[in-house]
């Protein structure tokens, strides 16, 4: 038996929405019938987000899918009604084709929430995990030094197959201890001390770093707008994000090197939603873009998360640390990937009035 389309809308286990051009609702399935705890009859021509908050900025985002008539993943964001507390959830936004402005919105309830019955309990058990690791990581370094020195000392009397036994030792503790700095690292992020910073300058010393060191082979282009105002942010925090998104786009390109796009602009009407219903402003875009093969299809959705990588050997944590320190800062950051294009994008808020007389990165 062949199953029809209403058939399928009606059995997906997550909800969805059916968007016309102005994001009313035109239709929706029992899954976001019950998710809002409404009728679709009360729904109907409603304005979507005057029903569902999500902690993202979604009007651009929408506009984007708009545009580029492609889809756009959102991953683990705050998702809420008003009569429920917010859950957890994938978000895909995707065009619907033949109906031009037309939107499916779906939304995927994180699994690990709903077997743990809460809503943050993927951002809690990841801050668990990266707590319990970063309480063996200073455990197991010290041990680790101790069979480095003891490698090395007995390589001093060996040779030949020997010797390159207690070098691959060395070399490998020497590895994981590097792993266990970047957990402690991530675990021991101090708040953000904000100041009033040029993004320009922080990306140009970024550029300048990473041109001497891992982008050595890398062409970068760079795409500013002169106009853009100040920005409020920890530099030394912010600087981190841009050297590790640029050090991601040079390994993505491979040993023969590739070309990154650094690219800033202004964005008036981009406004991060809050699930309590607040908003924010972020008008200060920076795009990072490569030319690489794009990020593997398994982990696209699950980049930002710990111990999440498409490297062999790699920690999973760069791109971990990188959004949580631009999520510290009230921003956001996104990422649209696909064979020969990988942007990734941050918003961040413009330099208070009352803070403007005074700079610092």
């Amino acid at each position: 038996m062949m199953l029809t389309a209403d058939t399928i809308w009606i059995s997906l286990p997550m909800p969805v929405f059916h968007l016309g051009p102005d994001d009313l609702i035109l239709n929706l399935n029992p899954a976001a019938e019950q998710f809002l705890n409404a009728s679709f009859r009360s729904l109907a021509d409603v304005p979507l987000f005057d029903r569902l908050a999500i902690d993202a900025p979604m009007e651009e985002a929408l506009a984007r899918v708009r545009r580029d008539e492609s889809p756009l993943f959102i991953n683990n964001v705050d998702v809420g009604s008003g009569n429920r507390p917010p859950v957890v959830c994938n978000v895909q936004v995707a065009p619907v084709v033949g109906k031009r402005d037309h939107l499916l919105l779906l939304m995927e309830e994180r699994h690990i929430a709903a077997r743990l019955g809460r809503s943050h309990s993927v951002k809690s058990a990841a801050r668990s995990a990266i707590g319990m690791a970063e309480m063996l990581a200073h455990e197991i370094k010290n041990p680790l030094a101790g069979i480095a020195g003891a490698a090395q000392l007995l390589s001093m009397n060996l040779s030949g197959e020997d010797r390159e036994l207690t070098d691959l030792i060395v070399a490998e503790t020497r590895r994981v201890t590097k792993l266990l700095e970047q957990v402690e690292q991530f675990g021991n992020l101090r708040p953000p001390v904000r100041k009033v910073v040029n993004v320009h300058d922080l990306l140009d010393r970024a550029r300048r770093s990473a041109s001497v060191g891992f982008a050595a082979k890398m062409h970068v282009v760079e795409l500013y707008d002169p106009s853009l105002p100040p920005t409020w942010v920890d530099g030394d925090q912010m600087l981190q994000v841009f050297l590790n998104l640029l050090k991601n786009a040079s390994e993505a390109a491979g040993p023969e090197g590739g070309m990154v796009t650094i690219r800033t602009f202004y964005e008036p009407s981009l406004r991060l939603r809050r699930s309590d219903g607040t908003g924010a402003t972020l008008p200060l875009q920076v795009e990072i873009v490569d030319d690489g093969p794009g990020l593997p299809p398994e982990i696209a959705r699950e980049v930002f998360e710990p111990f999440v990588s498409g490297r062999e050997n790699g920690t999973g944590l760069g791109l971990a640390l990188v959004s949580k320190i631009v999520s510290e800062h009230d921003g956001w950051i996104a990422v649209d990937s696909v064979p020969g294009r990988t942007a990734f994008r941050i918003s961040l808020p413009v330099a208070p009035k009352d803070h403007g007389d005074r700079k610092g990165n």
